[in-house]
C-alpha cells in the first residue's frame, strides 16, 4: 500500500493493511527482511524460521483507539538459535508500543490525575501509578546536607504514616528538597539533627510543635514566620467581624454579603465597579465593619511598604507596625485585638 504520510513510531515498518473495526483502527505492519546477527554465536543470517502475529496497543489515531498487528519475523541460525528480529515498534515482553510508553511517562507526570490519564490512553490507573513511581524513583536524590536557609510546611497527603506530611524546601530558590512521612516533632527533630548542621534560618508557620522541634535540633536558629500564615490573622479577624455584624442585616443582604465576602479581601484598587458598589453598600450598613475594613487596608499598606524597604529601613518598619497596633487598640474591635496579640 502507498501512503502519503509517516505514522509516528512506524517509520521503519512496512504498513500492509489498515482497517477500522467499530471505534478501533487496526494497523497491520511488518519489518523489511534483512541480515541479522545471531545473539548466541554472532554469525550473520537471513534465514527465516517463522512468523508470529503480535497485537500491540498504540497511541490514538485521529481520536480513535489504535492497535498494531505486528507480523514478527523470527530468524534461525546455523548454530540452532532462534531469535526475533530487531524493531523500533515494541520492546521485548511488552504489549504496548514504544511511542505509547514514551507518552505515558510524560503524561503520568504532567497529567491532571492518574485516572484521567488512564482513560485517555486506554489503560488502568494502577498502570499509570506504576509508571509514575518508576520515573519518580529515578529522579529522587537523597539529601546529604540542607542549605543555610530552609522552609518547612505541612500538607495533606494521607499516607500510611499519617494524614499530613512535611515538605522541606530551599528558602532562597524555593526548590523542594525532601518530604518527611509525617509532621511529628520527633520525626522533624531527628531529620534536622542528621542533615541540618548548616541551617541558620528556618521559614515556617506559627506551629509551636515546629518551633520546638527546630530549636531542639538546631539550637537557636533564626525563625521566620511565613508571611501567608502571618497575614491571614488580619483577614480572619475581618471575616469574624463581617460574620458577626451581618447577622443584624436583612435576610437578603445577609446572604448576599456572605456570597460577596471575597470583595473584603481584594485590594481596593483592583475592585470592579460592581464589587465597589457592593463593598460600599455593606460598609455603609455597619460602622464597625467599615472600621475593621479600614484596619485591614492599613495593614496591607504597611505590609507592602515593609517588603519594599524592610531590608534598608527596618527601624521605620517596626515603628509603623507599632502605629498600626495603636490604631487597632483605639478601634476596640475584639477580633482585631486578638490578631495583634498573636503578632
Amino acid at each position: 500500500m502507498n501512503f502519503t504520510m509517516n505514522i509516528p513510531g512506524l517509520k521503519e515498518a512496512v504498513l500492509t493493511k489498515v482497517e477500522q473495526v467499530g471505534e478501533v483502527v487496526r494497523l497491520f505492519v511488518e519489518m523489511k527482511r534483512k541480515v541479522h546477527r545471531c545473539p548466541s554465536c554472532q554469525s550473520r543470517t537471513t534465514r527465516v524460521h517463522d512468523y508470529r502475529l503480535q497485537k500491540i496497543h498504540h497511541l490514538k489515531w485521529f481520536e480513535r483507539k489504535t492497535q498494531i498487528f505486528y507480523k514478527r519475523r523470527r530468524y534461525a541460525c546455523d548454530c540452532g538459535k532462534r531469535f526475533s528480529e530487531k524493531n523500533p515498534i515494541v520492546q521485548r515482553y511488552q504489549r504496548t508500543s514504544v511511542e505509547w510508553n514514551q507518552a505515558i511517562v510524560i503524561r503520568a507526570i504532567k497529567g491532571k490525575t492518574f485516572k484521567e490519564t488512564a482513560e485517555n490512553y486506554g489503560t488502568s490507573a494502577t498502570t499509570i501509578v506504576r509508571r509514575f513511581d518508576r520515573v519518580a524513583h529515578q529522579e529522587i536524590r537523597s539529601v546529604e546536607q540542607l542549605p543555610s536557609v530552609i522552609a518547612i510546611d505541612e500538607y495533606k497527603g494521607d499516607t500510611r504514616e499519617g494524614k499530613y506530611q512535611l515538605i522541606i524546601a530551599d528558602g532562597i530558590t524555593k526548590k523542594p528538597l525532601d518530604i518527611l512521612p509525617n509532621r511529628y516533632k520527633n520525626t522533624i527533630k531527628q531529620y534536622l539533627q542528621k542533615h541540618g548542621n548548616q541551617v541558620q534560618v528556618v521559614i515556617m508557620d506559627m506551629s509551636q510543635a515546629f518551633k520546638a522541634a527546630v530549636q531542639s535540633a538546631l539550637g537557636r536558629p533564626v525563625i521566620v514566620a511565613d508571611r501567608f500564615h502571618f497575614c491571614r490573622y488580619v483577614y480572619w479577624a475581618l471575616d469574624g467581624v463581617r460574620r458577626r455584624v451581618q447577622k443584624e442585616f436583612h435576610s437578603y443582604d445577609r446572604k448576599k454579603c456572605k456570597r460577596m465576602k471575597y470583595v473584603f479581601h481584594k485590594e481596593q484598587n483592583q475592585l470592579t465597579n460592581d464589587e465597589c458598589w457592593h463593598l460600599d453598600r455593606y460598609l455603609g450598613m455597619s460602622e464597625e465593619l467599615k472600621t475593621a475594613y479600614g484596619l485591614k487596608e492599613a495593614y496591607r499598606e504597611w505590609f507592602s511598604r515593609a517588603k519594599e524597604m524592610g531590608s534598608q529601613q527596618i527601624g521605620l518598619v517596626k515603628e509603623e507596625l507599632k502605629t498600626f497596633y495603636k490604631l487597632v487598640e483605639a478601634a476596640g474591635i475584639p477580633e482585631m485585638g486578638s490578631a495583634i496579640k498573636t503578632f
